[in-house]
């Protein structure tokens, strides 16, 4: 193990940036051991996310030497894995973070020292934009500096492959190692001078005003445009982030009247500190019909309906991906095209609505791992394979519309919602009333997550190893080739599957025997699901899962309840939440936290 003083004066030769290598400098002149071990013992971890945390000085933290390292390594990866990488270029693009240009620049630069083409993006872009940038130009990869809907402490370094989709496994662990082998930067002049020269480079090319004139064109191509006057009045607000202007676009690219929109001016213009980040009042905000939300790098997209008594009801993204689902299979339905040529797909711990939808009208339905990386990729394959993908989400207010980017995108969503709610008012109905419709059809859906706070990576493994420990029941154990043995009931439902996804553990109670293999990739962290009850039988029945937080000290649990006893499905859902507080997770022993 490399002892303190190396992996000080390690971080101090290879930082050329003077305020995180004073950072280092001070916590070693003031002998503070403990921070500067946090600060350089453990390297920040490159996953499918790519790269997440919180901007500080430090090998496990966002700067500088890390945005270079990790270039570096992207860079040689990209070179050694796809064809033509070079004369394809990558794109880079970047949100209004603290440090994100600069950290598009220092990126760019890396790739542009190695001969690669750079379509680097000016000024401040919606994350979306870069898959789109990948798609229309057949570049090689690309990079977003953002951190998403993180605290204003962070940022972040997103990865896309060649698809336009995040990566994913093998792609991660093979960057993280090229990484590993580029640490020792290459730059043959100071930082700041690359930083400054990027954008003259002959070999920076920039496309933002073509990529998204193309972008809005796919917007028009899939966006009825909307009636004169629409007798609906929308709020929207971007939350100090980047969606603002292109939301703005958008809406004149469908034709939304001016007089329908309003801005919250407070949060209207991009301001990495987020000085107000509460939900804008409803009350205060133009008599407005709904309300509309994207996340600061507007990726994301959340709802919001004035019920007729004023008061507000704020729709989960459940409830948004059952009406966007909806609106696919409708609008599907009227091209007259065949509905086994469709297919849809949502992550496995969103709301199984759509699987309900899917069953009935005779559509593909897919589910997937948590996350875009895999919603995207699933979706790309399910295309590759002959199918139309409308409509693909994660019960995170993540949605991906029919505009053909497989990644969520709180824009496009924005306007689909638009033109759904244009829609149903103009017979006069409401998505409130659509969400009611739809529970009708295809049965009602209620969900509850939360999550439970372990700070204790040892005591998590413990309570997933008593899940899997379970003393069986006679005839009801479920009992895995591995010897694992899963709990039988829950709240007084009987379980009546059991899928494992956790490395080591893999189990799916419903595929084929002897094996029971799942047909999901395994997850490097712990996450199970249960289905319990019958609605035939017991009037109810619930999908439970259960996993663990690649990023947060949590242990998440996704619970929903489907039905036509709404009264009983709440009353369920608090047992089974009791059941496994006190149960199955022995909060109280072990000192767990919930929201």
């Amino acid at each position: 193990m490399a002892s303190l003083d190396s992996l000080v004066e390690d971080w101090i030769s290879k930082d050329q940036n003077e305020a995180t290598r004073k950072e280092i400098q001070a916590l070693k002149d003031a002998n503070n051991s403990d921070e500067l071990e946090k600060r350089l013992r453990k390297r920040i971890e490159f996953g499918t996310a790519g790269l997440r945390g919180r901007m500080e000085a430090g090998f496990s933290r966002m700067n500088d030497l890390i945005i270079v390292q990790t270039s570096q390594g992207l860079c040689d990866y990209v070179s050694g894995h796809v064809d033509r990488a070079k004369e394809r270029g990558v794109v880079i693009g970047h949100d209004h973070r603290h440090n994100s240009e600069r950290w598009a620049k220092l990126t760019a630069a890396v790739f542009l020292e190695q001969g690669f083409k750079v379509y680097l993006h000016r000024g401040l872009v919606h994350t979306p934009l870069v898959p789109f940038t990948i798609q229309e130009t057949k570049a090689a990869a690309g990079v977003m500096i953002t951190a998403s809907h993180n605290p204003k402490q962070d940022n972040g370094y997103k990865v896309y492959w060649e698809n336009a989709v995040q990566i994913i496994s093998p792609h991660d662990t093979g960057i993280a190692s090229a990484i590993l082998d580029s640490l020792e930067p290459r730059f043959t002049s100071p930082w700041n001078t690359v930083v400054e020269s990027v954008g003259t480079h002959t070999q920076a090319m920039d496309v933002t005003q073509a990529m998204y004139d193309a972008y809005f064109a796919r917007i028009k191509s899939v966006i009825t445009p909307l009636p004169s006057d629409i007798g609906i009045t929308f709020v929207t607000t971007p939350m100090h982030g980047v969606g603002q202007k292109p939301v703005t676009r958008a809406f004149q690219t469908i034709g939304l009247p001016p007089a329908s929109f309003h801005v919250v001016p407070e949060q209207e213009q991009p301001d990495p500190e987020f000085p107000t980040v509460s939900f804008p009042n409803p009350e205060e905000q133009e008599n407005a019909d709904y309300i509309l939300a994207q996340d600061p790098d507007a990726d994301r997209f959340a709802a919001a309906q004035r019920r007729n008594d004023g008061s507000w009801h704020q729709f989960s993204g459940d409830q948004l991906g059952s009406l966007f689902a909806g609106r696919a299979l409708s609008k599907y339905k009227r091209s007259g095209k065949a509905l086994n040529q469709m297919a849809m797909v949502a992550s496995t711990v969103s709301s199984k609505m759509i699987e309900a939808m899917a069953q009935k009208e005779g559509f593909k339905f897919v589910e997937c791992l948590t996350g875009f990386k895999y919603i995207g990729n699933v979706a790309a394959r399910l295309v590759q394979d002959g199918l139309e993908v409308p409509f693909g989400y994660e019960e995170a207010i993540g949605f991906m519309v029919e505009t053909g980017i497989r990644d969520k995108d709180g824009v496009s969503a924005t306007v689909a919602f638009v033109e759904l709610v244009t829609e149903l008012h103009a017979r006069g109905s409401t998505a409130l009333q659509n969400l009611e419709e739809l529970y009708e059809r295809y049965g009602f859906f209620e969900t509850k997550n939360s999550y439970f706070i372990c700070n204790d990576p040892v005591t998590i493994d413990k309570i997933f190893a008593r899940l899997r420990s379970y003393e069986p029941i006679i005839g009801e154990a479920w009992t895995s080739p591995l010897g694992a043995s899963y709990p039988a009931k829950i709240a007084g439902l009987k379980v009546t599957s059991v899928r494992d996804l956790t490395s080591g553990f893999g189990y799916d109670s419903a595929a084929p025997a002897p094996a029971y293999q799942p047909d999901l990739p395994l997850s490097g962290g712990h996450m199970i699901t249960f289905r319990a009850g019958s609605i035939e039988k017991d009037g109810v029945a619930i999908t439970l899962t259960i996993r663990t937080s690649g990023t947060e000290p949590k242990i998440k649990y996704y619970l929903e309840g489907q039905g036509t006893d709404r009264k009983r499905i709440g009353t369920i859902l608090q047992n089974v939440v009791a059941e496994l507080r006190e149960g199955w997770m022995e909060a109280k022993r072990h000192g767990l936290q919930e929201p």
